[in-house]
Parts: C-alpha cells; structure tokens; sequence
C-alpha cells in the first residue's frame, strides 16, 4: 500500500476543502472497498479524509420523501422497518448485498460510487484495463466477459456496474444530494452514473471533491407493490448475474404506473424503459410480464460468454413484475 496521508474531518465544509487540496483525494465512510482498492494498488491516494464523523447518517420515511443520511449503514437502512414495509425493493437491495459484516461498515454513499468487480480492473498487470489506464485498451473485450455489461458498453469499456442499492434508487427516481466548494446541489440518480465511452475513468459525475450528503426518494404508492430480484452464482455474497427492481400501481385491473430499474448488466444503473411503455394501460400477467422482460432486453449486445443473461434477463424482469404485483 503507497504512503497516503489521514485527516479526520469535522464537518462537511472542512471535508471538502482538504478534499480539493490535493488531486489524488478520497473520502473514507466505511472503507470496505477503498482499503480493498488501495490494498491492490489500483486507488493510490495522497490523502485520505475520514468523514464518519460528519453525522450523516438519519434515515428518515416521511409522508413526502424517504432522506437517508450519505453516512447511514447499509444494514441499517435494510433492518428499518418502515423502509421495509414502504419501499421493500430499497431494502431487499441492501439485504441482498455482500455480507452481514460488510453490511454493517458499508456507508449507503460509498455504496453508490462503489467500482466494477471486473477482473482486468483488479487485477494490475500485465491486464489491459482503460479504467485503470486510460489508453491501454480493455482485456475483457476479448477476454473473460461472462458478468459483463449487455447494455451501455463501448470500445474502451464493458465493466458491469456491481450495485445493487443504486438499481433499486433508479425504479424511485431518486435525487442525491451533494456539497463541494461551489456550495450544494441536487442530482437524478439516473445522472449520477456514466456510460463509459471514451473516457471510462469517469464513473460518476461527481465534481473533484464533492461529497454525498444525502439520498432522498420521493414518495410514491408504487413503494409498497415492489421487490428488488436477483439472481447470482451463490445464495449470498455474490453481485448480481442479472437483477430487477420492479415497482407499480395498478387500478381497475390495469398498470397505471410501472418502474423497472436492472442490475448486473449494464456499465451504470439501467432503466428498462421501454418495457415500461409497454406496460402502462395493460393488464398485467404472466404473459404480459415476459413480453415486457424481453422487450427489456431486446437491444442487448451479448458476447459468447454473456449471451445467456439475455434469457436470464427477461425472466428475471417478468418474475419481478408479478412478485410486485403480489404486494399490492
């Protein structure tokens, strides 16, 4: 591990100012993948400013928005019980993420940011890896791409996302809120994650030295008739093959609104939208509900090694559909 220096942080403005003192900054919340990075010589910070005591951890569930604080645990989040009962998707992505003691250190805001699980990225050299080192090209292209990206990808990169909890905020629209030396602002989660194009190094649209200080949903009816669904190579402790955060509402029988957010297949938190179009103003069985899961994958771009997460996919989308229909 390189030489990096530590500075405990005592409010959120000091924070981001000795974030912005140095290019090579990271904040650390609970650590669980910067030390892992560090460790493996792909994050070599100059300095590391320590922000768990900020005091940003609340979780909040009013009648207009859910807040959960950017520092709130992600076992915290996925145990409450109004989070639970109103947004089961939200906290069945948190429970269905690593392991219990992860679960327990894993901050909600570091969640969001964390970075693809892809092999070539990790692994150093003598791999290629255009997040790592923009320019060297992408080992996966030709290499081992199983649990790569369908959707999103480009020339320079087809890492998967490795989230789950972002998959699940994108179904709610949710807002994050953030603070950096131009003073606070607002941003889509849906905007919050880049595709990687030509520059596969940004990941986020984050500015140098802003920091998350908050996630807010808000709320909506459809909360409560979700599931978040995932399938994966073990029970537990594994990232996503292929996910689904499905959300509705349904009236006189037929879908009124309808939110499918998926996971593991793309290079950032992916809407199905146009299954949704799909959806809206018809009734909702099993039949309708595997048209949408393929209408969801229908612009994949597979490889011969991913090709049956195109399958997967679609099943996956109609088994969320009619689990979320069930909890209305």
């Amino acid at each position: 591990m390189h030489e990096f220096a530590y500075l405990r942080a005592r409010d959120a403005g000091s924070a981001v100012a000795a974030a912005t003192t140095a290019e090579t900054v990271r904040y650390l919340a609970g650590g669980t993948t910067l030390y892992d990075l560090m460790k493996l010589s792909v994050e070599t910070p100059t300095k590391v400013v320590d922000i768990n005591r900020l005091g940003l951890n609340q979780i909040e569930v009013g009648d207009r928005e859910v807040v959960f604080g950017a520092l709130a645990r992600m076992s915290d989040v996925a145990d409450h019980q109004l989070v639970a009962a109103r947004y089961p998707a939200v906290s069945e992505s948190l429970w269905k993420a690593a392991s219990q003691q992860l679960r327990n250190m894993a901050s909600l805001g570091g969640n969001l940011l964390q970075r693809t699980r892809c092999a070539y990225f990790r692994g150093g050299e003598p791999y290629s890896c255009n997040k790592r080192a923009p320019g060297s090209g992408c080992a996966a292209l030709q290499g081992q791409n199983r649990n790569h990206a369908l959707f999103g990808g480009s020339r320079d990169c087809i890492a998967t996302y490795p989230g789950d909890f972002a998959i699940s905020l994108l179904a709610f629209d949710a807002i994050v809120d953030v603070v950096g030396s131009d003073g606070q602002r607002s941003i889509p989660i849906s905007q919050l994650h880049l595709e990687p194009g030509d520059t596969p190094q940004k990941e986020h649209s984050l500015r140098h030295g802003e920091l998350i200080t908050r996630i807010r949903i808000p709320a909506t009816a459809a909360g409560r008739a979700s599931t978040y669904h995932k399938v994966r190579d073990r029970e537990s402790y594994a990232f996503a093959l292929v996910s689904a955060a499905a959300a509705l509402q349904i009236k006189d029988d037929v879908v009124t609104e309808v939110r499918l957010g998926l996971g593991g297949v793309a290079t950032k938190p992916w809407r199905a939208k146009e299954a949704e179009t799909f959806l809206l103003g018809k009734r909702l069985s099993e039949a309708t509900a595997r048209e949408a899961g393929d209408l969801a994958f229908a612009d994949a771009k597979v490889t011969d090694q991913n090709k049956f997460k195109k399958e997967l996919g679609a099943r996956v989308v109609a088994d969320a559909l009619m689990i979320a229909k069930g909890r209305l």
